[in-house]
Parts: structure tokens; C-alpha cells; sequence
């Protein structure tokens, strides 16, 4: 993929960022749906999944965790979308991922200034 620096990956999505554009916005894909977000977006986002965890699934559901039950909200106010427990587990993932990695290579840029 040109034109891109990629930050995190894993089974259900990519982070990275757009080498033509100067700005610190992340672009996050997921399934079928790609996010703009900030680091302090990621972050809400990031509480929003965990604020996800605690639903349940309904009882009698023959798909289990496969079935997309579970409501997560985004960071907008005008978007959520239905994920299984699967893929909210593997959200979460890329989510501190791509945060993990963000801080790092922040962290390492400012050693390497000195």
C-alpha cells in the first residue's frame, strides 16, 4: 500500500497514516468502515469498547459470539454500530495497538531529538 505508513494491524482491521497529509489524524478500518480520528478520539473510543464489554449477549442466542448483538458507539455522536463479542475484543486490540504503537514511536522521537 503506498502512501502510507502504517501503525498497527490485526485480524479484523489497520491503523496508519497518510503520507501525503501533515496532519495527526489516524485513519482506523474495520470491517467496512474507516475512521478519521485523533489520538484523544482513539482514547474515547477505546472507553466507549470497554463500555461495551459489560452488554450481554441474549441467552438463547443460537450464533453466540458471532452474533452481532452487542451496540458500540464511536467516537461521533451520530454513529454506532452493531459487533459481535468477537469483533469487539479484536477492536479493542486494534484500538491499544495503534495506541501503543502511536506513544512509542512518539516516546522514541523525542529520545532521539536529544
Amino acid at each position: 500500500m503506498n502512501g502510507i505508513t502504517k501503525i498497527y494491524d490485526n485480524n479484523i482491521g489497520v491503523s496508519f497514516y497518510w503520507e501525503e497529509n501533515d496532519s495527526n489524524l489516524v485513519q482506523l478500518i474495520f470491517r467496512d468502515v474507516g475512521f478519521h480520528l485523533t489520538e484523544p478520539e482513539i482514547e474515547l473510543f477505546l472507553d466507549k469498547v470497554t463500555d461495551s464489554k459489560l452488554q450481554r449477549n441474549c441467552g438463547t442466542c443460537e450464533r453466540g459470539k458471532d452474533c452481532r448483538s452487542i451496540l458500540l458507539q464511536t467516537p461521533s455522536n451520530k454513529v454506532s454500530m452493531a459487533v459481535s463479542a468477537i469483533e469487539l475484543w479484536q477492536i479493542d486490540d486494534l484500538l491499544k495497538g495503534t495506541l501503543f504503537q502511536i506513544r512509542m514511536n512518539n516516546y522514541l522521537n523525542d529520545i532521539c531529538k536529544n
